[in-house]
């Protein structure tokens, strides 16, 4: 009987088969690259059907996942190149996996379901939004009631009181007790407004329409034009004005205040002079 380790301890165990074996394959970048060679593909070519650029392919060929842009990239890449030289990835994604510390865990669905969930939470402000319209509803309804209210109530006080009576005016003692006193004459009212001073002289077209010239004692023109129904011209100079009237008959003439009765004919042309004295025609 002997002493020490039996023949089954010497025998290589499965885990130390399996590790030698995955020892003994090639790496992922040389796989890649004996499956291109071996399709008798050029990096080029691989490049332009898998549209992965010309470093990056030489790159994993060289087993430097660095250019990829990450580890998801780098799995896609692998994918990707080995359909593009006809062999497995799966394997080629395996071993990537195991040399890189394994694949991550997926995400647990429910955190995504419960971050659905809790998504739509920002809106609770509409609850605010609800309870502003809710409190400018109950302040209009008070408002309405009290404006309702006041309406009511003085409609009852004006049916309480009843129709206010109509107030006739109160007969107010009449002047005719008094005799009247005479009105002016426009002609005194007239005279009280001109200056003294200076010679007046105002015309008025009753009827059609008229042409008027007047100037000053001196000759200067005051005014040379066509006067139409209804309108009127008032002159005044320190000494005399001078008049042309066509169609005399048509004007109502004032001087210094007083009426000028003088009859002139439709149609007339009547050349006037007047002063500060009492109308007189030149």
């Amino acid at each position: 009987m002997s002493i020490g380790n039996s023949p089954e301890d010497d025998r290589p165990s499965i885990e130390d088969n399996q590790l030698s074996i995955e020892d003994d394959r090639p790496s992922i970048g040389r796989a890649l690259q004996q499956a291109r060679i071996d399709a008798g593909l050029t990096i080029d070519e691989v490049s332009s059907s898998t549209r992965v650029r010309v470093p990056i392919v030489h790159a994993i060929e060289e087993d430097d996942f660095s250019r990829c842009g990450g580890d998801v990239y780098a799995r896609g890449h692998i994918r990707t190149l080995a359909r593009a030289v006809g062999i497995d990835p799966d394997p080629l994604v395996a071993q990537y996996d195991a040399d890189h510390g394994g694949r991550p865990s997926p995400t647990p669905a429910a955190p995504l379901f419960e971050a659905e969930r809790i998504r739509p939470e920002p809106r609770r402000p509409n609850w605010t939004a609800a309870m502003v319209a809710a409190i400018v509803a109950v302040v209009g309804f008070v408002g309405f009631t009290l404006f309702n209210g006041s309406e009511d109530g003085s409609k009852g006080s004006k049916v309480a009181d009843g129709p206010a009576p109509e107030q006739k005016p109160s007969p107010t003692k009449s002047p005719a007790s008094k005799p009247a006193d005479p009105k002016p004459d426009p002609s005194d009212s007239a005279i009280a407004a001109v200056p003294k001073d200076k010679v007046t002289v105002k015309l008025s077209v009753l009827d059609d329409k008229s042409w008027i010239s007047a100037k000053s004692h001196n000759g200067r023109l005051l005014f040379d034009g066509t006067l139409l129904k209804g309108e009127s011209k008032t002159f005044q100079d320190d000494e005399r004005v001078d008049l042309i009237l066509g169609n005399a008959g048509a004007i109502e003439l004032f001087v210094n205040g007083k009426r000028v009765d003088e009859e002139f004919e439709t149609g007339q042309v009547e050349r006037l002079s007047y002063t500060k004295g009492d109308p007189e025609v030149g």
